[in-house]
């Protein structure tokens, strides 16, 4: 027999030998080959001996070329161009390769060429491969034409045909029809069953998947492990531990062989489904376990917010590539942990062991908008562009809305004009941080643009403008964009919508028909609704629609204290101190507070985190004595601490005299004046609403001190500078 060295072929060179011993020998070096220049020396050899013009023997090499594991399609479209007048099995073997590779297209295209020649006709080996190339490209207009085409050459009735259709339209979304497929298959197999419950998982209908399952009990048909993957896959959809727990046991009495993946599966279902103890027993009993079992135990550790756990896993794992990063980060983000995102994102940079991906940066970015850390997002859009990744959709929005969060609506309003074509969720995080800027005006002609661009405008997009008209005080405008939302777009308004006009009319003044918009509201109004129209009743004090919208708000959501704190200051403000008095009493009885004021402020890349009357800071002191100089500064231009906003600190009794002086922004514009250069915008975010006092506070710093000042509150940004405010003292 013929060995294959990988330099030069060894031939069998002896005079005495047959053409047909030489020919066989070297055919059977196509078998031996492992890599492409060694088919590439087979191949010169076939042509010099005349072989390669044999259809068999030119058809091996093809398949060689185009199916092994070390395949080129490149090479194999160059082997195909010289073959004379290839055959059926040779066209085939080449829209199998193109079906399978990541140009699928191409698989079409060759399916086309041999149409146009007009030597071979399809077969039933052919349609399965090219309705395999629409599926991978999920186009339903030319699947659905293989499919009349396969009707016409009367191979409706085969079952490898059927079950590629079901796939196809199962991968573009039309579960209907691959029903249908599937009803009309004369003799279905167990790929046939398959077929239509990974559709139907794929779909995201649990239901259905569990209805087949039961059909194929009563047809007597045995299920294998890919069926399991499917219902297994339905319960961790659906949620349902106990079916998942009764499928477990399905498989071993049925004795399913189970192999890694469907372990992987059970793993995935219980975690899914909450069960962390069920995932624990079986994952510390496979015997086999590779970078997704790890990985998912990590993550539902995660999940459930068992970050000592999932770090004990993490540490464990004998690979810590980038998706196990990618789960603590993205559930410390997730879990409204951004600090820990960071900090890991941090170890990661470090560790070296993995490199940073797309969705890593995502998740990062997502982080850095929460902190206001400006810093860190710079750094990892300048990271982007040194690495060459691609600015997809989920990245750029995901930039523009960290540049928008951290105060630098310039930049990304670049970021935003830098992407040629802009999708639904480019334009609508462009629209939100114009929004929470105070940019009403240009957050609607940016909307005008988006319409002109044909993109369809989806909830968010609306949630977004009609947040930005309410910022902005733009009443006709939010009215005429909220009634216009189904009728013209086709967007049924959700509950966020009908808060957005609440809060537009309320904000405006208009409460009376704020009020009248919720009796009339279609679906029953949630407790944010009620809120949007308290706090209107606190910015025009307005008692007794505020008691009622209160009674409403807390029907609701018992334990809302914020609902208590808004309806004291608006007693307050109306000068009804007994009904203060009993609030105050009531939340103390009740074991209600008020959620701690926090502001934090990046300085040198660091964030530094304040609570209300903090003194944890290293630098405490010093900050207090700024604070003390400010305040004595402030006073000499006429100053006076406005004492009604104390009442906003419901649980801080006996505070009075400096309570204002301990408020989170405050502390953290005194830290800013003390850490960072006269040039450089002090950007605090705050958890809460500022208030009164410690906005005009800010409008005389930024005048006093020639700062700008960039404050992001629970709602909205406000820029100081000056003595001035973006917000127009309107928020």
């Amino acid at each position: 027999m013929a060995t294959l060295s990988t330099p030069p072929v060894s031939l069998p060179r002896h005079p005495n030998t047959t053409t047909t011993t030489v020919n066989n020998d070297l055919l059977s070096l196509i078998d031996q080959c492992t890599n492409t220049k060694q088919l590439q020396q087979v191949h010169a050899r076939m042509l010099r001996t005349g072989l390669f013009f044999d259809p068999y023997s030119s058809s091996k090499l093809i398949t060689a070329s185009a199916l092994s594991s070390f395949s080129s399609l490149d090479y194999a479209r160059r082997v195909f161009d010289q073959i004379p007048q290839p055959n059926l099995y040779t066209w085939n073997t080449l829209i199998r390769g193109y079906a399978s590779s990541s140009e699928p297209s191409q698989s079409i295209v060759v399916f086309l060429e041999m149409l146009y020649r007009g030597c071979e006709l399809p077969n039933k080996f052919t349609y399965p491969f090219v309705i395999k190339a629409a599926s991978e490209l999920k186009d339903l207009l030319i699947g659905t034409g293989f499919h009349g085409m396969v009707i016409k050459s009367s191979l409706g009735s085969d079952v490898f045909i059927l079950n590629s259709l079901i796939h196809f339209y199962g991968s573009c979304g039309d579960l209907d029809l691959a029903y249908r497929v599937f009803l009309n298959i004369p003799k279905k197999d167990l790929v046939s069953w398959n077929s239509m419950i990974t559709a139907f998982v794929q779909g995201n209908y649990p239901n259905k998947v569990f209805e087949m399952f039961r059909e194929m009990e009563l047809e007597n048909v045995k299920p294998n492990d890919i069926t399991m993957l499917g219902v297994l896959s339905a319960c961790a959809k659906k949620v349902d531990i106990e079916f998942g727990r009764w499928v477990c046991s399905y498989i071993e009495r049925n004795e399913i062989r189970v192999n890694l993946t469907l372990n992987n599966a059970m793993l995935d279902m219980y975690v899914k489904c909450g069960s962390i103890e069920d995932a624990k027993r079986l994952f510390d009993n496979m015997q086999e376990k590779d970078v997704v079992s790890w990985t998912t135990m990590l993550d539902g550790y995660a999940q459930l917010e068992k970050y000592d756990e999932a770090h004990r896993v993490f540490e464990a794992m004998p690979c810590q590539d980038i998706a196990a990063w990618n789960v603590l980060i993205s559930s410390y983000e997730q879990n409204g942990k951004p600090k820990e995102a960071l900090a890991t994102f941090r170890k990661l940079q470090t560790s070296k062991t993995a490199k940073p991906d797309e969705v890593t940066l995502v998740s990062t970015l997502s982080s850095c908008a929460q902190l206001g850390a400006i810093d860190l997002g710079r750094w990892i859009h300048v990271y982007i562009k040194k690495q060459g990744i691609k600015m997809n959709c989920h990245l750029t929005t995901s930039l523009i809305d960290m540049y928008a969060k951290c105060g630098e609506l310039e930049e990304a309003l670049e970021v935003f004009n830098s992407v040629e074509r802009k999708d639904v969720f480019n334009w609508s995080a462009m629209i939100a941080g114009l929004a929470m800027h105070g940019r009403g005006r240009a957050a609607l002609d940016l909307f005008s643009r988006m319409l002109e661009a044909k993109v369809k405008p989806n909830a968010v997009t609306f949630t977004n403008i009609l947040c930005a008209c309410s910022h902005t005080g733009l009443v006709d405008e939010g009215r005429n964009l909220f009634h216009q939302m189904e009728p013209i777009y086709g967007v049924v308004p959700g509950l966020k919508h009908y808060t957005c006009m609440v809060d537009i009319l309320g904000r405006s003044g208009h409460l009376k028909e704020a009020m009248q918009f919720i009796e009339e509201m279609p679906i029953a109004p949630n407790a944010s609704v009620w809120g949007a129209l308290l706090a209107s009743c606190r910015l025009h004090g307005n008692v007794e629609l505020a008691e009622k919208a209160c009674s409403q708000l807390l029907e609701l959501d018992p334990k809302n204290h914020g609902a208590y704190v808004l309806l004291s200051n608006i007693y307050a403000k109306s000068g009804k101190w007994d009904q203060v008095s009993g609030l105050r009493k009531f939340m103390r009885d009740s074991g209600l507070k008020k959620e701690p004021g926090c502001s934090l402020i990046e300085v040198n890349g660091i964030i530094h985190e304040f609570l209300v009357g903090d003194n944890s800071h290293p630098l405490s002191k010093e900050i207090y004595s700024k604070l003390d100089e400010v305040a004595t500064r402030l006073k000499s231009v006429g100053y006076a601490p406005n004492e009604s906003h104390l009442l906003q600190l419901v649980e801080e009794e006996g505070m009075k005299e400096h309570a204002l002086n301990l408020h989170s922004e405050k502390l953290a514009i005194a830290y800013g004046l003390i850490g960072m250069g006269p040039s450089q915008p002090i950007r605090v975010v705050k958890n809460l609403r500022v208030c009164g006092d410690c906005h005009s506070f800010a409008k005389l710093i930024s005048r006093l001190y020639e700062r700008e000042i960039l404050l992001r509150d629970r709602y909205r940004f406000h820029h100081f500078k000056e003595g001035h405010c973006s917000c127009m003292d309107f928020w």
